[in-house]
């Protein structure tokens, strides 16, 4: 007997189980280009974008990313500067770090091959269990079962589950399920389809319960009212917020930035001279001392340029941009981080956080309002 006797579904509905949601999924399965690859390399990168970033972002950044490193050894042999822009703008830029590294190791170490050995392959940066899981079974047919947020969601709702999925007892209960419902020998197309269900029907918000393939198995939909309470998750704590003053320092047609440490937060991403500004005090004043302590450089804030926020995951940020003048100085950073004069039409060709993107628009904007009438 398949199932045993605790198990909320007996041998004959778990078959059935099975057998609606994949016909389902082989009826209505989102043709992403990832899916038509039958590679494990571009499993494996799609896996990686795919982590904390909605499909939709990620289709336009996963092809161009293929276009330059189409192989692991393409990858693997890129600078990291190459592979931080071509991910510029996804967000959560340790994903790309890991990968580069990772990338690195199966050229050096398994001849440009994505290893199917559970164990090397789980060796590899940025692979923890579930991107393993997942590019085992959708690249190589191995039955490991996968749970990601939308497959927590599904089991959550269909086995009324009520405890804080991110607690270790019911994170144990969550994988036990989704074992015992894989279906051994598709566990690629079944994996797919749990996840796909999550994403298209079992949405977080207003799930679509009526065109649900597997809606007569749902406990949640029989009990509650409204099966979008579940899973049920702790209140959110209030992010901290940060006030970051940036300066855009120039020098004839340069100007200057920094590298973040490659470890780290945004690490390996440039940036303009700055920090964060204590509370109750001056911007400006801050601005020129900082660069002043940091890089050895004295210099003027002649005006700001832009006040931005942004959210990042744990905490949200108010960058105020400053548009200064280089008096006096060589930048070298107290830290060793690498800095450079650049013409600032050339910021365009470096990697930079989103938020300094939209300040780089923004200083471009003010530049171009300042052009005097019929200049090129």
């Amino acid at each position: 007997m398949e199932a045993k006797s605790e198990f909320p579904l007996d041998a004959r509905q778990i078959d059935a189980f099975r057998r609606a949601l994949l016909d389902w999924y082989g009826e209505h399965q989102r043709d992403l280009p990832w899916r038509r690859a039958g590679d494990p390399y571009a499993v494996w990168v799609s896996e990686i974008m795919l982590q904390q970033t909605r499909v939709d972002q990620v289709r336009p950044y996963y092809d161009r990313f293929m276009e330059l490193f189409p192989t692991a050894a393409h990858l693997g042999t890129a600078p990291l500067e190459d592979v931080l822009k071509a991910w510029e703008g996804m967000g959560y830029y340790a994903r790309a770090r890991n990968l580069h590294r990772a990338a690195r190791r199966v050229v050096e170490e398994h001849g440009g091959q994505i290893p199917e050995d559970p164990a090397r392959i789980s060796d590899l940066p940025g692979i923890g269990p579930y991107t393993a899981a997942a590019i085992l079974s959708i690249a190589f047919g191995k039955d490991c079962p996968v749970v990601d947020g939308n497959v927590v969601r599904v089991l959550s709702r269909l086995f009324l589950l009520t405890g804080n999925p991110a607690s270790s007892a019911a994170r144990k209960k969550i994988d036990g399920l989704a074992g015992r419902l894989l279906a051994r020998g598709r566990a690629g197309d079944f994996n797919q389809a749990m996840m796909e269900l999550g994403a298209t029907i079992c949405t977080p918000r207003k799930p679509r319960c009526g065109a649900c393939p597997v809606n007569p198995f749902c406990e949640a939909r029989k009990t509650l009212p409204d099966p979008s309470v579940l899973p049920r998750k702790r209140p959110r704590k209030q992010r901290p917020h940060h006030h970051v003053a940036a300066g855009i320092v120039g020098r004839n047609d340069e100007v200057l930035i920094v590298r973040r440490p490659t470890d780290g937060l945004l690490g390996g991403l440039w940036e303009f001279p700055g920090g964060i500004v204590g509370k109750g005090v001056v911007g400006e004043e801050f601005l020129a001392e900082e660069i002043k302590n940091t890089l050895g450089i004295g210099i003027r804030v002649d005006r700001a340029v832009a006040t931005l926020r942004h959210a990042f995951t744990h905490f949200e940020m108010t960058l105020q941009g400053y548009s200064c003048s280089h008096l006096e100085g060589v930048a070298r950073h107290r830290d060793g981080n690498e800095c450079r004069w650049v013409r600032f039409d050339d910021l365009g060709s470096f990697a930079f956080p989103r938020a300094y993107q939209r300040l780089i628009e923004a200083a471009a904007e003010v530049r171009e309002d300042r052009q005097p009438a019929g200049s090129t």
